[in-house]
C-alpha cells in the first residue's frame, strides 16, 4: 500500500438531498434539509477563533454549538494544515484529557439504567469521519439533553476526510453530558486501522509538527472507550457484537515464591459464548485488540459479525473476531433477558459481500429474528465510503434508531441521505488499493498485547 495521498481531488459524490425518509412504517418522516449555498469569496468564521477552553473549564452547549461552526466552516474555507489556527493544540490537550478521564473511569459494558417515561435514545452506527452527516443527524435527532440519550457504536475515524472533527466534537459532548452521552469503540479505533485507513495520515497532515503528538493523544482515548451498553435493561448495543467465552484456569503458585508471576491456561474448548460478567473483566487498555492468546473478548465484540448459519465460528475473512447465527443470537438474549441487539460494523461494502444477508441501502438490516427478540446492524454514514475508485457509488442512506419508552425495545428508524456537496478534499489514504470491507487484515502488523 502506498503511503502517499492520492494526487488530486476525489470524484464529487452525487447530488443528493439530506432528509429523513420513510422506508417502512417504523420509519419516521423529519423535514428536508439542504446544504446552504456559498456565495462568492471568502467566507468569514462564524464563530470567533481560534477557539478557547473555557475558563471555568465548564463546557456549555454554547461551546459545543460554536465548535460545530468553527469545524464545518473550516471544513469549507480552510486547508487542513490550517485547523490548528480553529482548534489551537493546548485546547485539543485539555479536551482529550478531559475526555479521557471520564471514558477510563467507565465500565466495558455500560449500564444505561436512569431512563423515564420522558427519555428518548438515540443509537447510531458507524460514522467514519463523515463531519456533516453527523452534524446533520445531531440536528435531525435533536441534540443530546437531560431526557436525551445518545449510544454511538464506534467508528469514528478512517476512510472520511473529517475523522479528528468529529472525533473531537463527539468527545465535547460527552465532556458536557457525560451521563447522556455514550461512546463505543469500533474496530478503527486502533492503532493499526487508523494506520492503513487514513486517521494517522489526517492528523499528522492536519497538525503538521504536533501531529504525532496529537495522534497519540487520540490513541490513548480510543483505549478508554468501552466495548459495549445495555440500555434499560433490554437492548444491548456494541459494535461487532457477541464473543466467546474464555477459559483460564490459574496455576498454583511455589511455595515460599510470593512474588512467582501466575501462569494462566487457556483450555481448549469448543467455541461458546461468554457471559456478561467475563465482558466486564476483559482488558480493552490495548491499542489492538488481540487475535490470539488470553485477551480475546475486546477483539471479538469489534470485529465479529453475524452469519445466517447456526453456530459459533472464527471470523475466517476478517482474521479476527466471530461469525454467529440466529442460535447464538436467541442464547444470549434469552440468558440476559434482553429483547434487542443493536450492532453495527457493516456497510455496503461489506455487505455486498455477505450472501445470505441484507444488503445496507437504508443505513440498517433485521439480520435476526428470534423468539426472544431481533437482532439489528446499523450504518449511519451515508453514501459511503467517501471515497471510491469506481464511479459507481453505492449511495447508501445512513440511519439511526430512536428506543422510547416505557420498554426501550422498540426500534424506530430514522433514515437520511448525505450532505452534499461535500467540500472537495483529497484522501488520507490509498482507497484505490485498500480493501473496502477491512477483510484479510496483515495480522503480524497489529499489535499483540495479552
Amino acid at each position: 500500500m502506498s503511503d502517499s495521498l492520492p494526487s488530486g481531488p476525489p470524484s464529487d459524490p452525487k447530488p443528493a438531498t439530506a432528509t429523513n425518509s420513510p422506508d417502512e412504517a417504523t420509519t419516521t418522516t423529519s423535514s428536508t434539509t439542504t446544504a446552504a449555498s456559498t456565495p462568492e469569496g471568502p467566507t468569514p468564521p462564524p464563530v470567533q477563533i481560534p477557539l478557547s477552553w473555557p475558563a471555568d473549564s465548564s463546557l456549555t452547549l454554547e461551546w459545543i454549538q460554536n465548535l460545530i461552526s468553527a469545524f464545518d466552516w473550516s471544513s469549507k474555507n480552510l486547508s487542513p494544515s490550517e485547523l490548528p489556527l480553529v482548534l489551537p493544540v493546548p485546547v485539543f490537550d485539555t479536551l482529550v484529557l478531559t475526555a479521557s478521564k471520564i471514558l477510563h473511569k467507565e465500565a466495558n459494558c455500560v449500564r444505561i439504567d436512569d431512563c423515564n417515561d420522558n427519555s428518548r435514545v438515540v443509537v447510531v452506527g458507524d460514522v467514519h469521519g463523515q463531519l456533516h452527516d453527523v452534524i446533520f443527524l445531531l440536528q435531525d435527532a435533536g441534540f443530546p439533553s437531560e431526557d436525551r440519550f445518545f449510544v454511538f457504536n464506534g467508528d469514528y475515524v478512517d476512510r472520511g476526510a473529517w475523522g479528528l472533527e468529529t472525533f473531537l466534537l463527539l468527545l465535547a459532548w460527552k465532556v458536557f453530558l457525560p451521563q447522556r452521552v455514550y461512546l463505543l469503540r469500533g474496530n478503527h479505533e486502533s492503532k493499526y486501522c487508523t494506520s492503513v485507513y487514513g486517521f494517522e495520515k489526517e492528523v499528522l497532515a492536519k497538525y503538521g509538527d504536533k501531529g504525532k503528538h496529537v495522534y497519540r493523544k487520540c490513541l490513548g482515548c480510543f483505549e478508554g472507550l468501552p466495548l459495549a451498553s445495555i440500555i434499560a435493561g433490554h437492548v444491548y448495543t456494541a459494535h461487532g457484537g457477541l464473543f466467546r467465552s474464555v477459559s483460564i484456569t490459574p496455576l498454583k503458585r511455589s511455595k515460599g515464591k510470593k512474588n512467582r508471576r501466575i501462569t494462566l491456561n487457556s483450555e481448549t474448548k469448543p467455541l461458546c459464548l461468554g457471559s456478561l460478567e467475563e465482558l466486564s473483566k476483559a482488558r480493552r487498555s490495548v491499542l489492538d485488540p488481540p487475535w490470539e492468546g488470553l485477551n480475546l473478548i475486546p477483539g471479538d465484540v469489534l470485529w465479529s459479525d453475524p452469519t445466517m448459519k447456526s453456530g459459533l465460528s472464527p471470523n475466517t475473512e476478517r482474521g479476527i473476531g466471530l461469525l454467529w447465527g440466529p442460535d447464538c443470537t436467541e442464547d444470549f438474549l434469552k440468558k440476559f433477558q434482553l429483547k434487542l441487539i443493536i450492532r453495527s460494523h457493516e456497510g455496503p461494502d461489506a455487505r455486498e459481500k455477505r450472501p445470505g444477508l441484507g444488503g445496507m441501502d437504508v443505513g440498517y438490516t433485521i439480520d435476526h429474528v428470534v423468539p426472544s427478540g431481533k437482532l439489528i446492524t446499523l450504518f449511519s454514514a451515508p453514501d459511503y465510503p467517501q471515497f471510491q475508485a469506481t464511479e459507481d457509488r453505492f449511495n447508501n442512506k445512513g440511519a439511526y434508531i430512536v428506543l422510547k419508552p416505557p420498554y426501550f425495545d422498540v426500534p424506530e428508524f430514522h433514515t437520511f441521505e448525505a450532505i452534499t456537496p461535500r467540500p472537495v478534499v483529497n484522501a488520507y489514504y490509498d482507497y484505490e488499493d485498500v480493501l473496502d470491507s477491512d477483510e484479510e487484515l496483515d495480522l503480524a502488523s497489529m499489535v499483540t498485547a495479552t
